[in-house]
């Protein structure tokens, strides 16, 4: 195919009148289209001038709401921390009036074994003092019984020398007396072997 050449062509008068005439229309036409367009871009500004201040005040608010919610972290933080600290405090004190307690509990029991070891002694020794006591008491008590069964006898034994030297006095004394109340209890009419 050969290759085009440019040539220019003499236009007609009727030809440039309806290229005017659609050139007018044309015209028209863009410029109608760009008023549109403009107006479509100026609308889409708005709109997006819109958007970006609407997006700038949620924004700020968001900033806001964070930063308040970071300021109430580190109040709730710092609540924490001084409740911890206290707690912790509190701990400390009751754990040493513990110790406390129990060091006064341990030397109080020290000196209840010692007192109680004391007592246990005092009660050994007075209790093996009681037993010798009564040992020695038992002794002399047996001593005793023997030296009184001893002089017992000797009386005894005394007594009856004494009763039987005596003896033949008083069995003749008693027949006397026997015959005497058997005598006056006749005479009053009585029978000796009745009473």
């Amino acid at each position: 195919m050969p290759p085009k050449t440019k040539e220019k062509r003499k236009k007609t008068g009727a030809q440039k009148k309806k290229e005017n005439a659609g050139a007018g229309e044309s015209c028209s036409i863009v410029s109608t289209a760009l008023r549109l367009f403009t107006a479509l871009r100026r609308d889409e500004a708005r709109r997006a001038k819109a958007s970006e201040d609407q997006l700038r005040w949620r924004l700020q608010v968001l900033e806001a709401e964070l930063e308040e919610a970071r300021s109430e972290g580190k109040a709730i933080y710092a609540e924490m921390c001084r409740q911890c600290r206290a707690l912790q405090k509190e701990m400390e004190t009751h754990r040493r009036q513990q110790e406390e307690e129990v060091m006064g509990l341990r030397k109080k029991l020290e000196t209840c074994q010692r007192e109680a070891e004391a007592a246990q002694q005092e009660a050994e020794r007075a209790l093996g003092e009681r037993d010798q006591t009564l040992a020695q008491l038992r002794a002399h008590v047996v001593d005793m019984e023997a030296k009184y069964e001893e002089i017992l006898h000797g009386n005894l034994d005394q007594l009856l020398a004494k009763l039987r030297a005596v003896r033949p006095q008083w069995d003749g004394a008693v027949l006397r007396l026997h015959a005497k109340y058997k005598e006056q209890l006749h005479q009053f009419g009585l029978n000796p072997l009745d009473l």
